[in-house]
């Protein structure tokens, strides 16, 4: 899914530990081989030519991905949106190329994008496309559902203390031996030289966090992030930082990203009507970085630096 996978476990001994890391990473191959859009043999590829027009059955896990991303794109009024395929493509080569992507070619593959134009059938387990060109990028959704799917590998296997890392995407099961939780730092920016400025002390839960630091582009004295705004084509200039406190990694993932799109206002208030999320947003301000943490997310500030 172009990052790394990490996988940190508590098991009774090193063969354990072994076979458990192996099923895991199996798990997450193989989510690879039907979720990336970067292998174009992938099962999210080849839907993309062989759905168009027409309903075709998909497995399991794409389903489930699916259905969470239509669901999300719904509920954002399309700031989170999959098929964005052939925008966020140019925008990847733009990245290698050093140079915003030309207007016309933006136009022409925003015309392929549209989350209405995707269909998908909970029931007949079912996707079909309205438009041929059509490219989905699951990007902003998979990796947060690949963690949570090999914490259940290991959970199956008799590992009930777990950390799954991609990324920015962390997933994790009960609390390691003898700790209250796992310790997650978040850097909010707000301090000089403080590495973390926020720990929060976390179990069974999962923590997403999307923002420019790492993928972006600096051209025209401006700083384009990897996320790509639905409406406008473009790459985020916002500058913010977006961290999400959820149950399970797919919520994290996606919320993420559709809240870096949505903005920082708007955002936290999206945050604060989901039951059991929790946001810390970074935003770049007049004297230096605003920090805005939702209600939850300040519940779960366990110590402050």
């Amino acid at each position: 899914m172009g990052t790394l996978f990490r996988i940190k476990l508590y098991a009774p001994d090193a063969a354990t530990a072994e076979h458990a890391f192996r099923a895991a990473f199996d798990r997450v191959a193989s989510l690879d081989d039907t979720l990336s859009d970067y292998k174009p043999a992938s099962e999210l590829n080849r839907i993309c030519k062989s759905a168009v027009g027409r309903p075709v059955k998909v497995s399991g896990d794409l389903l489930r991905v699916l259905i969470a991303s239509e669901q999300l794109a719904a509920e954002t009024g399309g700031e989170f949106d999959i098929t964005l395929g052939p925008v966020i493509h140019l925008w990847r080569q733009a990245r290698k190329d050093g140079r915003v992507p030309d207007t016309a070619e933006l136009a022409r593959a925003s015309a392929n994008c549209g989350y209405r134009k995707l269909h998908v059938d909970p029931v007949a387990s079912t996707v079909e496309l309205d438009d041929a060109g059509m490219e989905l990028d699951v990007g902003g959704i998979a990796k947060g559902y690949a963690a949570d799917e090999a914490l259940k590998v290991l959970g199956r296997l008799g590992i009930q203390s777990a950390l799954v890392a991609a990324s920015g995407d962390l997933a994790f099961s009960n609390a390691p031996p003898g700790r209250p939780g796992w310790s997650i730092g978040i850097d909010s920016f707000d301090r000089a030289n403080a590495p973390f400025t926020r720990v929060l002390h976390l179990s069974n839960a999962a923590v997403s966090t999307s923002g420019d630091t790492e993928q972006h582009l600096d051209a025209g004295g401006k700083r384009y992030s990897h996320i790509v705004d639905p409406k406008t084509d473009v790459g985020l200039t916002k500058g913010i930082t977006v961290t999400i406190v959820a149950r399970h990694g797919i919520e994290a993932d996606g919320l993420a990203t559709a809240v870096s799109v949505i903005g920082a206002t708007r955002g936290m208030q999206f945050i604060d009507s989901k039951p059991g999320v929790a946001a810390l947003i970074v935003k770049p301000g007049a004297n230096g970085p605003e920090v805005l943490e939702s209600s939850r997310f300040h519940s779960l500030t366990s110590n402050s630096l």
